[in-house]
């Protein structure tokens, strides 16, 4: 596998979404402190850095869809 190349077999629905889950991606490493690698390729990168950084993302979804769906408008 090369680099920039994910293994995810995930595919999304909505194509634009790609390119908010990467800004959210940024924006949360940013909160956390965590320097991402300019050239996107994530695996020199400590484990616990990535997993942090992914687990932030849900959980910031998560509150999201739970704001959507409750119909909060703010």
């Amino acid at each position: 596998m090369t680099r920039g190349q994910s293994r995810s077999s995930n595919q999304l629905i909505v194509q634009q979404a790609a390119q908010a889950m990467e800004q959210l991606k940024y924006e949360v490493a940013q909160e956390l402190g965590i320097q991402i690698p300019q050239d996107g390729y994530f695996g020199y990168m400590a484990t616990r850095d990535t997993g942090a950084i992914g687990g932030h993302m849900v959980r910031r979804l998560i509150s999201i869809a739970e704001q959507q769906l409750s119909g909060y408008r703010g």
